[in-house]
């Protein structure tokens, strides 16, 4: 088996569719998981413009739009349920108190989303598949070891659910970046769904690794030491949208996104906050120019919780989900879902980039396959700088 001591240690050393999250913030209360939640001083349904509809013009202001013109007005008397099933954009409002300690704790992994059937390695254009690489838990405190690394909380139609991602760098604003990368279906359902809801990131979750007992009775900055952070705007590959399935799909190839958050409280960068962030690398190297690629997450499918960080270490070889497709990255390993959307990392000169994101694995969870990072991935980042990183 191979570690990730030596260079790797520590990871802190080392056609595109956007989608808009109006940030209010919603009160506190009673409202069922997953379920709709009103604006501040709304009601469930039927609230009609109010404070609510003052705060989504002072968003829409905030990023440049004409409010009287976007969605031709209409959604100015929209209720909380219009909002949800009309808007074609993503909406995410601000929950503060929503992702308290337990209920990150029992958010579950999108197990169908991390599993795809055991034929599809046998394609032309793959290589053997590899040996199980046992997945080694991170050392603690994480923010010492991989303070890049964290979790992304989402609910899905059946629930909270959990995605792993990294926090990286924004090429238009330097040492301020609120950008985090994950896979395409830690944000959107692809043909068979719309956007998750309530998705929020906490870099270097469950920073001591306690197990769910002390998890239970830990202060809040153990289970989330940088806070909780919001994502306000989201970005996947329209493949993904159009073409991901829950094993992966015709989207597989094309299954990563990228958030732009903000604190739940606060006013400093993630970057900042964290006090580092990872480059992405755009090459999509061959597998023979690689060498050893890390990959670390959550994963929250047995024999997992979800509570510990773990990583792997591997030379890649390839993986071709179906014919005509770009090849994908695929390492051993047997972390399982929750572990998706988690960053694959390479070292080059010195430096950690992050060269691709978990995105499927076989249902005995031997193995797991990343996208190509090509230029594709990389306008999507520009994109996501270039228009929402300053803000």
């Amino acid at each position: 088996m191979r570690s990730l001591r030596g260079p790797w240690r520590p990871l802190l050393a080392a056609g595109l569719t956007t989608a808009l999250a109006l940030g209010l913030t919603a009160c506190d209360g009673d409202t069922p998981a997953g379920g709709p939640r009103p604006a501040a001083g709304g009601k469930e349904t039927g609230d009609h413009g109010g404070a609510g509809a003052e705060d989504l013009a002072g968003r829409l202001e905030e990023y440049g739009i004409d409010a009287d013109r976007w969605k031709e007005g209409a959604w100015k008397d929209w209720s909380r349920d219009d909002w949800l099933r009309e808007a074609g954009d993503f909406v995410n409002p601000v929950i503060k108190g929503l992702w308290k300690p337990g209920r990150m704790r029992d958010a579950e992994d999108p197990g169908r989303t991390v599993t795809t059937k055991d034929t599809a390695a046998g394609r032309g254009g793959s290589d053997p598949a590899p040996r199980a690489v046992p997945a080694e838990r991170e050392k603690t405190p994480y923010h010492d070891h991989a303070a890049p690394v964290g979790k992304v909380f989402f609910d899905a139609p059946t629930g909270p659910m959990v995605c792993s991602a990294t926090v990286v760098k924004d090429p238009r604003n330097p040492g301020r970046s609120n950008l985090v990368w994950t896979a395409g279906h830690c944000v959107h359902a692809g043909k068979e769904g719309g956007w998750y809801r309530n998705i929020a990131f906490v870099p270097s979750y469950n920073d001591l690794g306690k197990d769910a007992a002390g998890l239970a009775a830990a202060a809040p900055h153990e289970s989330a030491p940088y806070g909780i952070w919001w994502a306000d705007w989201a970005a996947t590959s329209n493949e993904w949208i159009g073409q991901g399935a829950g094993s992966g799909g015709g989207g597989a190839p094309y299954d990563y996104a990228v958030l732009h958050v903000r604190p739940e409280s606060g006013a400093r960068s993630l970057e900042e906050t964290v006090g580092n962030a990872l480059e992405v690398d755009f090459r999509a190297p061959g597998t023979e120019r690689l060498g050893t690629l890390g990959a670390w997450g959550y994963p929250a499918g047995p024999p997992y919780d979800g509570l510990l960080m773990h990583r792997c270490a591997d030379r890649p070889g390839r993986l071709s989900p179906a014919p005509g497709q770009p090849s994908m990255y695929r390492i051993g390993c047997t972390m399982t879902g929750g572990s998706s959307g988690g960053g694959w990392f390479r070292r080059d000169g010195g430096k950690t980039l992050l060269v691709s994101n978990t995105s499927i694995g076989p249902a005995d969870n031997t193995w797991l396959a990343g996208p190509q990072l090509g230029r594709q991935a990389e306008r999507l980042l520009d994109m996501m700088s270039r228009q929402y990183g300053g803000s």
